[in-house]
């Protein structure tokens, strides 16, 4: 039984004439009228009522319609099934992170290329705050947050923990010690990212809450700026330690641990509960999870 004739036999039953089928095909009307022939023909049996105007299904045309409709729509799943599949090759994953994140998203990246060296992985910039919103009408894939989503339509696996560190150059008065109270990191000039952040607002809470100061005098849109900035000696900053670990293995920033300002930073890449996923985005959260049992 040859598909593409039920697709014409299912077009003409819902469009219950020959001719309004045929306009729907962009077939002529005796090619279609052919396909259903070939049809009955194979069946041995009529599938139309050529007396009525209305191309009324006879009781043969009735048994066959459901059967038609399941394998068409197998076809057209067995189709999807294998685009899905190329997408998987040649698909791209996109995730909001803000620019302090993409450091911990990097061995997520490297383990899905390693598996899906044909895809693409885009790292949109994006706020904190507008993660959950933009991951929920689906402009994402994936979101890069520090906290547990709130939103009952998201899920989120654990892809580890970093902690807010004192950046200086390593021959600044405080880099021989371990640690600093938060109100000698407040007296130093502080390079801040001008990005609002979750994590910013908490640590300017804290600040409030103890009244004391904290002498922001310097405001870079990038984190590279910032490091560069604290190398040159213009301040201070309070990253992400993973942020700059290169930077401290070289030597060439110093990190000073804040203990008032120890916040919890769980870092977590959030996806929409439920819904389809496409085998990209399935592959993209399967390595996220592996980085948990390596």
């Amino acid at each position: 039984m040859d598909l593409s004739e039920l697709q014409v036999f299912l077009a003409v039953a819902s469009e219950r004439s020959f001719s309004r089928a045929a306009a729907k095909l962009h077939r002529t009307q005796p090619a279609v009228s052919q396909s259903v022939k070939r049809l009955e023909e194979e069946l041995g049996e009529r599938l139309f009522d050529r007396s009525s105007k209305g191309g009324h299904l006879t009781e043969a045309g009735s048994i066959l319609l459901d059967y038609a409709r399941q394998l068409v729509r197998l076809k057209e799943e067995a189709e999807s099934a294998v685009r899905e599949l190329q997408d998987l090759r040649r698909g791209r994953v996109l995730v909001g992170a803000n620019e302090a994140a993409v450091h911990i998203l990097l061995p997520v990246i490297e383990r899905f290329r390693q598996e899906h060296p044909q895809a693409q992985v885009e790292v949109v910039r994006t706020p904190a705050r507008l993660i959950a919103g933009e991951v929920l009408n689906r402009s994402l894939d994936f979101g890069v947050v520090t906290f547990e989503p709130r939103d009952g339509g998201l899920a989120s696996v654990a892809l580890g923990e970093d902690d807010l560190v004192m950046l200086t150059r390593p021959d600044h008065p405080l880099a021989k010690h371990r640690q600093v109270t938060m109100e000698q990191f407040g007296q130093q000039t502080v390079i801040a990212h001008n990005d609002p952040s979750p994590a910013r607002e908490r640590v300017l809470y804290l600040y409030e809450q103890r009244h004391a100061a904290i002498n922001i005098q310097i405001a870079l849109p990038s984190l590279d700026g910032i490091k560069h900035a604290i190398e040159m000696g213009l301040g201070v900053a309070l990253l992400p330690r993973r942020c700059a670990l290169a930077e401290i293995g070289r030597g060439q920033l110093a990190a000073l641990d804040i203990p008032q300002l120890q916040l919890p930073r769980d870092v977590r890449l959030v996806y929409r509960a439920s819904g389809e996923m496409t085998h990209a985005a399935e592959a993209f959260l399967s390595a996220a999870r592996q980085g948990l049992k390596s």
